[in-house]
């Protein structure tokens, strides 16, 4: 058995790609489908191409509500304040910050929790060790 992908829907997939862009994923392929009405967009961190995250765009308005039994997206950063400081320079709200210097968590567009975790721990520094949390993760 091999793991391929975790699916997520998303109502606005120019802003989702944008948002996983700033993450640091790429996009490897899409796909539309005209019958189906609906796009495909497959994103990978580089040189991990194995661990897909798929975006589903439904073409027909859709609301899509915060489903909870779907828990997050867990990325391994090179520099947990590095990145946290990028998303929170283009706009993305921190969750919560990574005041230990090793977790974080953001939530894309469409409210998809995303997980940050430094390979180890950094020194904790500001201004994450003093901000507060924005929201639930």
């Amino acid at each position: 058995m091999k793991y391929l992908h975790t699916m997520v829907r998303v109502s606005d997939p120019d802003a989702t790609v944008k948002f996983f862009n700033l993450l640091g994923l790429q996009e490897l392929r899409r796909f539309d489908s005209e019958k189906g009405r609906f796009t495909l967009i497959f994103m990978a961190a580089p040189g991990d191409e194995s661990a897909q995250v798929e975006l589903t765009h439904n073409w027909d308005p859709e609301e899509y509500g915060e489903g909870r039994n779907f828990g997050h997206l867990a990325y391994r950063v090179d520099n947990i304040y590095e990145t946290c400081q990028r998303l929170m320079d283009a706009g993305v709200t921190i969750n919560r910050p990574p005041r230990d210097g090793h977790m974080a968590f953001v939530r894309s567009p469409d409210n998809i929790s995303i997980e940050l975790l430094q390979d180890g721990h950094l020194d904790p520094a500001e201004p994450w060790v003093s901000m507060p949390n924005t929201g639930h993760w």
